[in-house]
């Protein structure tokens, strides 16, 4: 029997000198200034160092005392050495400490307006600007840092970044209406010099700006006002939400952004730990200025560092409750997001509708709780929902939107790769492939995963009229047989089976992972972004749980060759019959660009939903009062 951390609302809260804390909540401001302090201490933190990254490490689940422990990614900036600090803030002591090997720690924000003051100051960026007639657009010139894949080159060694330049009317303009097509900046971070500069062609500059909050506001809409009298149905306790059956805990952090914890239903366990560890963002254009994109939005940005402060009626609409999160700044200080999570109840149209044959209609009406965060990461802002619902299902729906990265071209010309959307605009094909982490706990963490195809019956004796369909059930017992492709056409989804519990007829409990229909990688095997981003490749992925296994490209994706992550760890074939399983899910968009994107996009939505399936014995909300809501 696994020495996992039992479900437990009554776990006791750690007092520590004033921090309290459950072993799984997020970091507090106290404990970033503690951890920090220690590395001091230890002479690990001079004028140069930065920190990159700086995350909760989340105990193992067979601990049994609570030790709050802080991992601290280091960077000298002056020298490039990189390296983890293990801190536990609970003992006030250095747990260890480790050099990085292949790859670089995330890019921090100061970093950002380093390489924009490298380029500008750069004679040969000047140059090219005079070149084309822009010596007095440099003002207010945009100079967009960018995570440059892997392409390594003689010159290109350590912490490299490249950029690409927008033109401004002023430092409030859109900065990505007017790309300055074919030229790019490659820099070195660490030395803090330009390694050379690329000008191709002569394009002209888009004319038009981007601004879409000059539009003036329609009058036509009529207010929506959503009122709960009586107060929310959920309650708060710290990081913990009770709602309707529904027992979780709240967790946020730098990398991942929002997570889930010790989720359970109607006091059963489903879920020990759910996030989105990564999710990759390709290009498939061959242009110089775009071939080498593919965004690692959590490895190399950090997904949680670049949250939102929501706004209610904006942002969140209705009776709200929201909980902050504290960060780690590129110095290792703490920063407040006051709100980085919103929670909140929202109807959801029709639950269960019957009318019998006397005309009588019995209906209950849906709602969901919601558990979200918005992030915003360059152009691009993404929203995570995490819904839960009153039948225990389960849903995770990313929202992208934002602003359109895009190239400049020749009004009218076809690009074989890139669609017009403005004139002389040109927005690149594009993929936002997610990739979420659940770690699967059904009634328990013995769990088995298995295929279910709906498939047709060939006609004859087994289908003698031709109409006949069934299904098919094929165990995936070892992580071979579990690296699978989603498949609409057979209805297939993947069922997760308890091997302790079963329901009165006789079946084990179990819930089931349903994916929409999207595309994978787009990418050829011999990329160098299907080699960093192999996760991508594949809708599913399970392995047997490992606590150091929790990024699906690797600990550092940054200026990583690839080969990390999923693929290594698969390698070794293990056993997934009744043990403790981790699910790895992908899911997301294939973005061709149109016009109605453009100056900023209108929402595009994935996800995928985790249904129960013999979880319970029947229909779990059968008690759900009428609400009062009918009337003739």
């Amino acid at each position: 029997m696994s020495a996992r951390r039992a479900f437990c609302p009554a776990d006791p809260w750690l007092i520590l000198d004033g921090m309290d804390a459950h072993p799984l909540d997020p970091l507090t401001a106290a404990e970033l200034v503690a951890g920090r302090d220690v590395l001091v201490a230890e002479g690990l933190v001079g004028e140069t160092t930065r920190f990159p990254a700086v995350l909760p490490e989340e105990p193992a689940k067979s601990a049994v005392a609570v030790d709050r422990r802080i991992r601290f990614t280091l960077l000298d900036t002056a020298t490039g050495r990189a390296g983890d600090a293990v801190v536990s803030v609970t003992k006030r002591e250095l747990v260890s400490w480790e050099e990085l090997g292949e790859g670089q720690p995330a890019f921090m924000f100061e970093e950002y307006d380093l390489a924009q003051q490298i380029t500008k100051a750069s004679e040969g960026w000047q140059a090219a600007m005079a070149r084309r007639g822009l010596t007095d657009r440099i003002e207010h010139a945009f100079c967009a840092p960018l995570a440059p894949g892997y392409f390594p080159r003689d010159d290109e060694h350590g912490r490299v970044i490249r950029s690409l330049t927008f033109l401004r009317d002023d430092e409030h303009d859109s900065p990505w209406a007017r790309p300055v097509e074919g030229l790019i900046v490659h820099i070195d971070l660490t030395e803090r010099r330009v390694l050379r500069i690329e000008d191709e062609g002569d394009v002209p500059v888009p004319a038009e700006h981007g601004r879409y909050w000059d539009v003036p506001a329609r009058t036509t809409l009529k207010p929506i006002e959503i009122t709960q009298p009586e107060g929310p149905s959920f309650t708060v306790n710290g990081a913990e939400v009770v709602w309707e059956g529904w027992r979780l805990r709240v967790g946020f952090n730098a990398r991942e952004g929002l997570t889930l914890h010790e989720v359970s239903f109607q006091d059963r366990s489903v879920l020990y730990r759910a996030s989105v560890p990564e999710m990759v963002v390709p290009y498939g254009d061959i242009a110089p200025g775009r071939f080498w994109i593919s965004y690692f939005d959590a490895g190399e940005y950090l997904l949680g560092k670049n949250a939102n402060n929501l706004r209610l009626g904006c942002d969140c609409l209705g009776v709200i409750h929201y909980f902050p999160a504290f960060l780690a700044d590129d110095h290792g200080r703490p920063v407040e997001i006051p709100q980085a999570i919103c929670l909140h109840e929202e109807d959801h149209g029709i639950f269960w509708k019957h009318t019998d044959l006397a005309g009588h209609p019995e209906v209950r009406r849906s709602r969901r709780l919601v558990i979200s965060s918005i992030v915003t990461v360059g152009n691009y802002d993404y929203g995570f929902y995490w819904y839960l619902y009153l039948d225990g299902t389960i849903e995770l729906e990313a929202k992208a939107t934002g602003v359109v990265f895009a190239g400049g071209g020749i009004p009218g010309e076809q690009q074989p790769h890139a669609t017009e959307i403005a004139p002389g605009l040109f927005a690149p094909v594009h993929q936002h492939l997610f990739c979420a982490r659940l770690d699967v706990a059904i009634d328990g963490e013995r769990n088995s995963v298995h295929e279910v195809d709906v498939v047709g019956v060939p006609t004859g004796p087994d289908n003698p009229h031709g109409n006949a369909f069934t299904w098919q059930n094929t165990l995936l017992s070892k992580e071979s047989e579990a690296i699978r492709l989603a498949d609409p056409a057979k209805a297939r989804v993947w069922e997760i089976r308890s091997a302790d519990r079963t329901n009165r007829l006789g079946i084990p409990t179990a819930y089931q992972l349903v994916p929409r229909p999207s595309a994978t990688l787009m990418a050829q095997p011999e990329s160098s972004v299907h080699a960093r981003a192999t996760f991508a490749t594949k809708h599913l992925w399970a392995t047997p749980y490992r606590a150091d296994e929790r990024y699906p490209a690797g600990d550092r994706p940054n200026a990583h060759s690839g080969g990390a992550g999923l693929p290594a760890w698969t390698a070794a074939d293990r056993d997934l019959t009744d043990t403790d399983v981790v699910l790895w899910h992908v899911f997301g968009l294939t973005h061709v660009p149109r016009p109605e994107d453009w100056p900023v996009m209108p929402v595009d939505r994935a996800g995928f939903m985790l249904r129960p399936y013999g979880f319970s014995d029947r229909n779990p909300a059968l008690d759900l009062p009428s609400g009062g809501h009918c009337h003739t």
